[in-house]
Order: structure tokens, then C-alpha cells, then sequence
């Protein structure tokens, strides 16, 4: 089987090389020139629409922004797919889309897959972390592709269609908590009791040995190492919308998650106001391990 991607951005480009370089023919496709371009140089081979993959590529993974755009590439693969066909979504889609977008390939010959991915930008050289929904037997026919883009044993069916999305959306809840937590901590540090304290070295013991060493604290002893201060970054922090789909699935489960509501709760006040200078640590996080935009601040 061949493997084409739809989408080569960042993420896109990324999942693309790691097939490559597990010896595998690629496929591509994306509306960004430049995208084209420089993927043709990586060694993928570029198709001329979305409707033309399917002549290509028997997998074929989207990576194209959540919602509408993911609905539109499908409607218009989905009269060119043969049996045995396999589409992954692996953006942040609703797990609920999902659950849908399985369904819209009854009848059509080709089947569906949904595949939370985490790793961020350093899943390029690392591997990512992939949580796939389905059927088990279109999962273990992409099974080759996906040991090459996941890290080891950084993958697996987690259960039925939705549930790849559903288990990151709930990632992705937890990933707010914890950067609210460390940016909590650190903000502490910085303008508490004791002034000057160095965050780079602190941080650094921490990753060695501590009980909340992580990826995450890695990134922020590299942040301070870099920013000496955050007089020019702005604490705005954006969203993706997989928090507030986490704190809605738990309130209609009847679970309390007030860590991850609080957390959501501060990103928003950070848009309205500016944040403080635990946002700003978030928002360099972010760009760290996603590539998010950080705002500057203008004189």
C-alpha cells in the first residue's frame, strides 16, 4: 500500500518525512505553494487536486485544519476511493465529527480512521504519540506506516471510531492543566519570597531525579535559557478548542474537572486582559512544542 497526506504544513511535512524514511513511497497534496515545494524537495511526490490522491494512494492521511475543511476533502475523495481504500484524520477533530465522518464511508468502499496526534514539532526527530479509533482490521493494514511516524510503542487502537480523538481531546485537557500548573509555579518563583532566583538551573534539577520532571519542564528550562525576560511577549494564550470540548464531554459525564476548567478559564481572561507573566510562559511553551504563534508586545 501507498501512503499519501493531504496537508503539509509543519505537522503534515513532518509525518511525511518519518514515512519516508521508513523506506516508504509519499504522496502530497496542500494549497500552499511554498508547502509543495519544499515537501518535492523532501521527496514527496505531488499530486494535482484532492480528488487525483486516490489514484496514488490506497492511505491516505488529512492534516488540514479541524471542521468544515476536514469535511470537504473527504466529500471529495470519497467518489474516487477503491475497496480497501483508508483515510486517516489525524488533525484535532471532535471526537463526534468523527463518529459522523465514519459513517459517510458506508457503502463507499473505503474505510475511516481517526488519530490523535501529539509530539508537537520535535515529533519529527522523536516520533509522535498516536491514539487511533476503528476498525481493527483497516488499523492493522496502516500499521507499517504508523511505526514509522509514531515513536516507540507510541501508538495503538484505543478503540472504536472517535475514540482516537476522544482520548487527545482529553490529552489535550490535561496538557492545559499541567501548563497552568508549571506556569503557576514558576510565576511563584519569580516574584515570590526570593527575587533572582536563577529558573534556568532550577528547572534543570528539577528534570533530574524530580517527581514532576517531564517534556514539558524540559521545554521551560530551554525557554529561560533563551528569554532572560518576557518584557516583549504578550500573555494572550489561543486555543485549539479540544480544552473546552474536554470540560463540556465532562460536564456532561457528570465528572468534575475544575483544574482543566480553571486553566480555560485563564486563557480566556489572558485574551481579554493581556495575561500576566505565567500566560507568557504558557504561550512560549506553546510555541515551543506546537510552533503556536506568540504574540509581541509593541512599544
Amino acid at each position: 500500500m501507498k501512503f499519501g497526506i493531504i496537508g503539509l504544513g509543519k505537522m503534515g511535512s513532518a509525518i511525511a518525512w518519518r514515512v519516508l524514511q521508513g523506506g516508504h513511497e509519499v504522496f502530497g497534496f496542500d494549497l500552499d505553494k511554498n508547502a509543495l515545494e519544499t515537501s518535492q524537495k523532501m521527496g514527496v511526490k505531488i499530486v494535482d487536486s484532492i480528488e487525483e490522491m486516490p489514484q496514488h494512494a490506497q492511505v491516505i492521511w488529512l492534516m488540514v485544519p479541524v471542521g468544515i475543511p476536514v469535511d470537504k476533502t473527504i466529500q471529495k475523495l470519497i467518489p474516487h476511493l477503491q475497496e480497501g481504500d483508508i483515510i486517516i484524520d489525524g488533525g484535532n477533530s471532535n471526537y463526534k465529527d468523527s463518529i459522523r465522518r465514519a459513517q459517510m464511508f458506508d457503502g463507499h468502499g473505503g474505510q475511516f480512521l481517526d488519530c490523535g496526534t501529539s509530539g508537537g514539532i520535535e515529533g519529527k526527530e522523536t516520533g509522535f504519540s498516536l491514539m487511533v479509533g476503528g476498525n481493527l482490521e483497516a488499523y492493522e493494514k496502516v500499521k507499517p506506516f504508523l511505526q514509522c511516524i509514531a515513536a516507540p510503542q507510541g501508538f495503538g487502537l484505543v478503540g472504536p471510531s472517535g475514540a482516537g480523538h476522544y482520548v487527545k481531546m482529553i490529552h489535550n485537557g490535561i496538557e492545559y492543566g499541567l501548563l497552568e500548573a508549571y506556569a503557576e509555579g514558576f510565576h511563584l518563583l519569580h516574584d515570590g519570597t526570593y527575587k533572582n532566583l536563577n529558573l534556568q538551573q532550577i528547572s534543570g534539577i528539577w528534570n533530574h531525579g524530580s517527581v514532576i520532571r517531564s517534556f514539558l519542564l524540559q521545554l521551560t528550562q530551554k525557554i529561560f535559557k533563551k528569554h532572560t525576560n518576557f518584557k516583549d511577549i504578550s500573555g494572550e494564550i489561543a486555543e485549539g478548542g479540544t480544552g473546552l470540548w474536554t470540560v463540556e464531554n465532562a460536564k456532561e459525564n457528570k465528572i468534575p474537572v475544575p483544574v482543566i476548567e480553571e486553566s480555560l478559564q485563564i486563557r480566556k481572561w489572558s485574551r481579554e486582559t493581556g495575561g500576566n507573566w505565567a500566560t507568557k510562559l504558557i504561550a512560549l511553551l506553546r510555541q515551543a512544542f506546537g510552533g503556536h504563534e506568540v504574540k509581541k508586545i509593541k512599544d
